[in-house]
């Protein structure tokens, strides 16, 4: 078998208290759906000799990749704002790390491997739905240009799994910046061990955050520093979200990457009528995770990990706590200027014609009407590229997205008088827009007729029909006008679960 993964396993010298040792339990009759070759090349992996038997039996767990250490990673975390004070990878298993020719750093985890020593009575198997779903939904995000863990492979074991109902199984490997947490640094916080903080704390800034350390500022200096580039990343990343109406569903702090990545995609859902507070996880009860809530919760996330980090601050907690509430209070406005930033640039909309306040009024007037008409958020937009500075005449389309068409064609004469005032030309205007908005994103009930096909019936080509389409979201793909469509009311997809 010819695969080569060059592993470079730093994470294992930080000792044993960061994770238990763990084995990939073996399946019975493991098939390829799908392995990504050109994250594999970006990796400086060597597969392309392998047969898809070869690449079936390593990413099963049926066999090992020589250099690989499987261990489960320890982390603790706030579950819909309750603390948990051990979680840990319980259907995970973290097989190594490598270090590409550019000097960048990725995790490989395999998902629904089996049971560790964190797996709490589970089985630590997945099934096969949960699996297309993290595949589908990763790698769209990543071609959307979100910070995001990556696919490498989907194989299905040829055994079933337990859950409502016996569901065929399927393992996922997926590549990470980082596969720590704001709950890992929790874990060692609540046990009082601040000498492992701080051993973790060091490993993020050499594995994630190099530019720090060269820096070569005081200790204290630094660890304040990660706390705001921390800051930085999760306030980006979540303006993206928003931006492209994506709803993550359960951002909880194990749920809640250190590298500023997007991880973990369980009941994670792109809208497709809009609504403010629109909830997709089925766990979901109390509307924590609306979409409209994620920039306050992934404050509240901050806070969690800054609290962590007080004994690396200052020598007085005061001081300590002073600082890291001077970076927390940053976060608001850098998601504000990230979020109007983007949302100006799928308007069409440069920054100082119209102050900050006016163009935010502006996009706040669109998206109330497209809450109060539960509008298709995607194809609000992607008609909006289309639409030139003249005649109403052509909003045909975007019209029949209103239940009320008066609600948008009042808005899109505010809309129109603001873009008279634009430097840029009208194609200028279109080409921008037309490159932040998506034509294609992985919509529920295109992802749903996928896992029906392949659980129900074997049949994977669905998945790959739908993959290759997100391989291009912002360009029209003849033939393909079907995957913009929104659902017919009986494809309705109005909640996502876990996958536990």
């Amino acid at each position: 078998m010819m695969i080569h993964i060059p592993f470079d396993n730093r994470f294992l010298q930080l000792g044993e208290e960061f994770f238990a040792k763990a084995q990939p339990a073996t399946v019975k009759q493991p098939a390829l759906i799908q392995f990504n070759h050109a994250l594999a090349r970006e990796l400086s992996m060597v597969v392309e000799d392998a047969s898809e038997a070869d690449l079936a039996q390593l990413f099963s767990g049926n066999a090992l990749p020589l250099g690989a250490a499987p261990v489960a990673m320890a982390y603790a975390g706030h579950q819909f704002g309750s603390f948990v004070p051990q979680l840990g990878d319980g259907r995970a298993i973290w097989l190594g790390e490598i270090r590409t020719a550019n000097g960048a750093w990725f995790d490989i985890q395999m998902k629904g491997s089996g049971r560790t020593a964190f797996s709490r009575g589970g089985d630590g198997r997945a099934a096969l739905g949960p699996v297309l779903r993290e595949y589908l939904v990763s790698e769209a995000m990543q071609r959307l240009g979100v910070p995001t863990t990556r696919a490498l492979a989907a194989v299905a074991t040829g055994e079933s799994v337990a859950r409502e109902r016996e569901l065929p199984g399927g393992v996922i490997t997926r590549v990470a910046a980082s596969f720590v947490r704001v709950g890992t640094f929790e874990y060692f916080a609540a046990r009082g061990d601040v000498a492992a903080v701080k051993k973790l704390a060091d490993y993020v800034i050499a594995r994630n955050y190099p530019e720090l350390a060269a820096a070569q500022q005081p200790a204290t200096h630094l660890y304040a520093a990660l706390l705001a580039a921390v800051i930085a990343r999760q306030a980006r990343l979540i303006a993206r979200w928003m931006q492209l109406g994506f709803i993550h569903g359960v951002m909880n702090t194990d749920n809640m990457s250190i590298a500023g990545e997007t991880i973990d995609y369980g009941p994670c859902a792109f809208m497709d009528g809009y609504r403010h507070q629109r909830v997709f996880s089925s766990i979901d009860r109390q509307g924590r995770y609306a979409y409209n809530s994620q920039p306050g919760i992934g404050l509240w996330n901050l806070v969690r990990l800054a609290e962590t980090l007080v004994p690396l601050l200052a020598e007085s907690t005061d001081e300590a706590v002073k600082i890291a509430q001077t970076h927390l209070e940053t976060c608001q406005g850098q998601y504000q200027a990230a979020w109007l930033a983007g949302m100006r640039a799928k308007l069409g909309l440069t920054a100082g014609v119209d102050s900050d306040a006016q163009d935010k009024a502006l996009i706040d007037a669109l998206l109330d009407a497209m809450d109060a008409n539960e509008a298709d958020f995607t194809l609000t937009f992607y008609h909006l590229s289309r639409l030139g500075t003249g005649s109403p005449a052509q909003d045909h389309a975007i019209r029949g997205l209103f239940a009320r068409p008066a609600a948008f064609e009042d808005w899109a004469a505010r809309w129109r008088e603001r873009l008279q005032r634009e430097p840029q030309g009208e194609p200028a205007r279109q080409a921008g827009m037309q490159a932040v908005n998506p034509v294609y994103i992985p919509r529920n009930h295109q992802i749903e007729a996928a896992i029906r096909a392949a659980e129900d019936r074997g049949d994977f080509s669905v998945f790959h029909a739908l993959l290759a389409v997100l391989q291009n979201p912002y360009a029209e793909q003849a033939g393909k006008e079907r995957y913009r469509l929104p659902p017919e009311p009986e494809e309705v997809v109005s909640k996502t679960f876990c996958g536990t």
